[in-house]
């Protein structure tokens, strides 16, 4: 299908060909007829991407703040890798579009194949053929709407939200300053609700075009002229309310609407303006600042937009969705006419010529609408071909087997991908990723054979030995039964699983299975890592062990946080502490007591806790996980003590061992935690048909400790941890 594409690192824009979208459960697939370019946002969007590196800085502080603290983190080189990968990304773009339903999730009731609909959403209802979209971004639309009327659903669900925000009442004097395309259906809203509009505008023919929204009044010129007219529009009295719909960065907006108000006066910020408040003004007469926010309540909550869990209708009337339905209502009453606010239209094809007069400002525009007519002739198609088909000849014995990856997020592409690549012959087969772009973008860069948003595909391929999992941790046992089914070898990011269930299902699968599988414990296989082991391997003692980690914090939405997703904290990142002090003393944990700091209010799990393990040879070990630190400190910091010795490692760039007074000290500019070695490990077991790189039992082991962890964190009680030799076989 054809997408419109913004490169963010070199701000160029593209139409191409991606593989289509796949339905999720909790969505449905939308054939696209009609988007709507929402030449404010967008036009932001794509300033941005076009700025350079500095610019891009001066545009987000917040982010050189983070950088800053990484470099003191985690070293200059890891941080410019990060930096590097989190810039080169691909970014859709469009929110607001109508067209079919294609295809539903399995949890949808209210949508079904054939309907009429329009779709609202930043990275859901973008500029392409297809598009997959939650449930609550989602409304249905009469047969006598036009889905060019339609797509302007999302827009007008944000002028809809701000005029319930300013609380207008019929026969209030209410002001719009900012008469672009929000502005303008805000004046039809504010007029179809009683009001009496004055708009304003610094554009003659958008101040003309407002008279004809329904507006009563409206001009341009000097805040001089604007003050002694809005002073007779309403008996020198001052205006009710002022909503600002213009996009300016610079602080006229704010600064004209204290001076339009009358006493005790409402302002209400729409559009992205600078509000530096005149606080003499809005102080003397008592003025009431309000920020309405984009489309409604549900805006900006995960829980709400991406997996469609609804507000009471009862306590919140007007949520996102049910502002998407009623403005889609007032489309098909006539009460707002959308029809005059078209300026342009253009095939997606000819979509850059689009962007081209909106970022030029060639000519004057408001409603720029993007039309699909069956342009490709197979949109729904979600495999691509990205390199040339290779020669038929047989695999010799060295060379490296066909390795397909499934899923390209943040961690997938700037750190497992990379270091793939890096590995000398890797045969790279197919990328498959729920998104078209993330499979383009990340199938183009790392040189896969193929991408697709097909599954199937790369388990149906008979080219691929080994299939390598970074989706979300959900997802992990599940697919890895499937490919290990589809008789692929199987590297899976950690987790392993995210319940004893599913780890018993997946051994019961690995057992009838001829392959093998591994997961992504990357640590042991560091340089370090692999040297304390040399230093402590002749030792005849147990050891005594302490890892603290400044994990710092993740917002509790996060999807790593979610107990069905990402399975929290413990299952998804303290499973490689456990990991590396099971590989340093070559023994499995017996037992586990946890605690956690106490946090009122929190609706996830704590993730501010320490650990106590004990292990099988008599080692013990000690983890704390603090996530209420401050980034710029060390993130990894590991002692052992062992023989009259002391070892400690610092974030995998500073090994130093204490024995009988003399140090010994080794440092590394670049971080290395092994990411690489394990992959080299893992691929050259493939080849050859060798010994997996970690043993079955310490794969188990560690998962089986982490559900312990959690265990003891809700009793509050020391917790034995089942045998992993005999868990399947028992059923424990």
């Amino acid at each position: 299908m054809k997408q419109i594409i913004q490169n963010f690192k070199t701000g160029i824009l593209s139409v191409e060909e991606v593989p289509s979208p796949v339905v999720k459960p909790d969505g449905v697939l939308v054939r696209t007829a009609c988007s709507l370019i929402s030449g404010g946002t967008e036009r932001s969007a794509i300033n941005l991407a076009q700025k350079s590196l500095l610019g891009k800085a001066r545009q987000r502080p917040d982010l050189v703040k983070q950088i800053l603290s990484k470099v003191q983190r985690d070293g200059v080189w890891e941080t410019i890798k990060t930096v590097q990968g989190r810039l080169d990304t691909h970014m859709p773009l469009g929110y607001s579009c109508s067209g079919i339903v294609t295809a539903c999730g399995e949890h949808i009731t209210e949508f079904t194949p054939g309907d009429r609909v329009a779709c609202a959403g930043a990275g859901y209802a973008n500029h392409a053929e297809v598009v997959s979209v939650p449930r609550n971004l989602v409304v249905k639309i009469a047969d006598e709407v036009a889905y060019d009327a339609a797509a302007f659903v999302t827009v007008g669900s944000i002028a809809l939200q701000a005029l319930r925000v300013t609380d207008a009442q019929i026969g209030e004097r209410v002001g719009v300053i900012g008469l672009g395309l929000v502005g303008q259906l805000t004046v039809q809203l504010l007029s179809a609700a009683g009001c009496s509009v004055f708009g304003l505008d610094i554009l003659p023919s958008r101040a003309e075009l407002s008279l004809q929204m329904g507006a009563t009044q409206s001009t341009t010129g000097s805040p001089e002229e604007i003050l002694a007219s809005v002073m007779a529009f309403t008996r020198q009295r001052g205006l009710d309310a002022v909503l600002i719909t213009a996009d300016t960065e610079n602080n006229g907006p704010v600064e004209l609407a204290g001076d339009l108000l009358r006493e005790k006066g409402r302002v209400v910020v729409v559009g992205a303006v600078k509000m530096d408040i005149p606080r003499r003004v809005y102080y003397q007469k008592e003025l009431d600042l309000r920020l309405s926010r984009s489309y409604g309540p549900g805006r900006y909550d995960r829980q709400y937009e991406e997996k469609g869990i609804d507000y009471p209708f009862g306590y919140v009337r007007w949520t996102e969705n049910r502002n998407m339905e009623a403005f889609a209502g007032l489309i098909a009453s006539g009460k707002v006419d959308v029809k005059q606010l078209v300026t342009h239209r253009f095939s997606i094809e000819d979509a850059l010529q689009a962007y081209d007069m909106i970022s030029e400002n060639k000519e004057p525009h408001l409603g720029v609408l993007l039309t699909y007519g069956g342009s490709s002739d197979s949109p729904d198609k979600r495999s691509l071909i990205l390199q040339p088909a290779r020669t038929g000849k047989e695999k010799s014995a060295n060379e490296c087997p066909g390795i397909s990856c499934v899923g390209a997020g943040n961690f997938a592409t700037s750190v497992l991908l990379p270091a793939l690549k890096k590995i000398p012959g890797v045969n790279l087969r197919g990328l498959a990723t729920a998104g078209g772009i993330s499979a383009k973008k990340a199938g183009d860069k790392f040189k896969f054979a193929y991408c697709t948003t097909d599954i199937s595909e790369v388990l149906g391929d008979d080219a691929t030995d080994a299939v390598i999992i970074a989706t979300r941790h959900n997802l992990h046992s599940q697919l890895s039964m499937q490919a290990l089914a589809s008789g692929k070898h199987v590297f899976v990011e950690k987790p392993l699983s995210l319940s004893r269930s599913s780890l018993k299902d997946l051994i019961g699968a690995l057992q009838k299975s001829d392959r093998f599988l591994t997961v992504g414990f990357n640590r042991r296989f560091s340089p370090f890592a692999r040297q304390i082991l040399e230093d402590i391997k002749d030792r005849s003692d147990p050891l005594a062990m302490s890892y603290r980690i400044n994990a710092g914090a993740v917002p509790e939405d996060h999807w790593t946080r979610d107990p069905v997703e990402g399975g929290g904290r413990i299952l998804g990142e303290i499973c490689h502490f456990v990991d590396l002090m099971t590989f340093f003393c070559g023994a499995l944990p017996l037992r586990v007591y946890a605690h956690g700091m106490d946090l009122p209010g929190s609706q996830v799990e704590n993730d501010t806790l320490t650990v106590d393990l004990k292990f099988q040879d008599g080692s013990i070990g000690t983890i704390s996980y603090f996530a209420n630190g401050d980034n710029s400190f060390s993130k990894e910091y590991l002692e052992i003590f062992q023989g009259g010795s002391v070892t400690t490692l610092e974030d995998f760039r500073k090994l130093r061992t204490i024995k009988n007074g003399k140090c010994k000290r080794f440092k590394t500019w670049r971080q290395d935690k092994g990411h690489e070695a394990g992959l080299r490990i893992f691929l050259e077991a493939v080849r050859t048909g060798s010994e997996p790189p970690i043993c079955l039992n310490e794969l188990i082991g560690v998962t089986l400790t982490t559900f312990c962890i959690q265990e003891s964190m809700r009793t509050g009680q020391p917790v034995d941890i089942p045998d992993a030799s005999s868990f399947y076989l028992s059923g424990e």
